[in-house]
């Protein structure tokens, strides 16, 4: 898995969702309803558990990290983070 967050992720998280330089990020799996695909991305402001991160990446002064347990979604897949306005977009490629 490799993870990127885009420059306008960031500016969308600092100035419409109030996010902080120093703080961490965990990028998660979540159940989005039925379909071809069920799962999405989602994030939230939280520090890494004692288990660790699978994978951590430094974007804009902040700290964005997958957890063990989230990884098997995007194993062999690059997933880009990317803002529209103040929507936030998860972008996952083969």
């Amino acid at each position: 898995m490799k993870l990127d967050v885009t420059e306008r992720a960031v500016a969308c998280l600092k100035n419409e969702w109030g996010f902080e330089d120093g703080e961490s990020i965990r990028v998660y799996v979540r159940y989005a309803g039925g379909g071809s695909e069920p799962y999405a991305l989602g994030i939230l402001k939280e520090k890494p558990g004692d288990d660790g991160a699978a994978l951590r990446v430094e974007a804009g002064g902040m700290t964005f990290f997958v957890e063990e347990r989230d990884q098997w979604y995007a194993e062999h897949r690059r997933v880009t983070i990317d803002a529209e306005g103040e929507e936030l977009r998860f972008l996952v490629e083969e």
